[in-house]
């Protein structure tokens, strides 16, 4: 790695998403790591959640340290990273941090040692680039490890959240929009998914 480089950590990140995109842009599913705007928004109810907090797809760790300036505990995240460039970043970035090598459609069981639910999930995937069936299976994959009352956040590039209200519905989830990020590239949506039976605890 050159010395410019070296010498600005935000052309290290950039340096390592362009060569995981260049191996397999299916799986980062974006052009540009995401702006510290989206992370600000898709963060922004999880501060006054206590206990921890599961993230999919953390990539360069954009939305990890909005997570950190919200409050919450570097011990206290579990970030699941499938591509080895990023996992490998992460651990170096985030050394008090779980990191597990994993992919989120197959997530473990326990996720740790500490077999306790999650109070919030954050997922930075690019859910449309997956078929519909496994979509489904990282959100329901990532309700088995959530508490009751906790809430999955998702952005997404498109129009819509990523799975038809059809499908939401059927399995208890209430979807909601949090806002738009037009400073992102490209312009990004996040959403707020939760069990409908528990929105009264959120306030939604």
């Amino acid at each position: 790695m050159d010395s410019s480089a070296a010498a600005y950590p935000g052309w290290r990140d950039l340096l390592s998403f362009l060569r995981t995109w260049r191996r397999s842009p299916g799986r980062v599913g974006a052009i540009a790591p995401s702006s510290a705007a989206l992370a600000r928004l898709i963060t922004s109810e999880v501060a006054a959640a206590p206990g921890r907090v599961l993230e999919l797809g953390p990539g360069t760790g954009v939305f990890t340290r909005a997570l950190l300036e919200r409050g919450v505990r570097e011990e206290d995240l579990v970030l699941v990273e499938a591509a080895p460039e990023f996992a490998a970043l992460l651990e170096r970035r985030f050394p008090a941090a779980q990191v597990l090598r994993a992919d989120a459609r197959y997530l473990p069981h326990p996720l740790s040692r500490v077999d306790s639910p999650v109070s919030a999930v954050v997922s930075g995937l690019p859910l449309r680039n997956l078929s519909r069936r496994h979509r489904l299976a990282v959100l329901l994959g990532a309700f088995g490890h959530l508490a009751v009352d906790g809430a999955f956040y998702q952005f997404t590039y498109g129009a819509r959240f990523p799975l038809p209200r059809s499908w939401t519905d059927r399995h208890g989830f209430k979807v909601q929009r949090l806002g738009r990020v037009y400073g992102n590239l490209p312009p990004a949506t996040v959403y707020r998914v939760t069990r409908r039976a528990a929105s009264r605890w959120i306030g939604a």
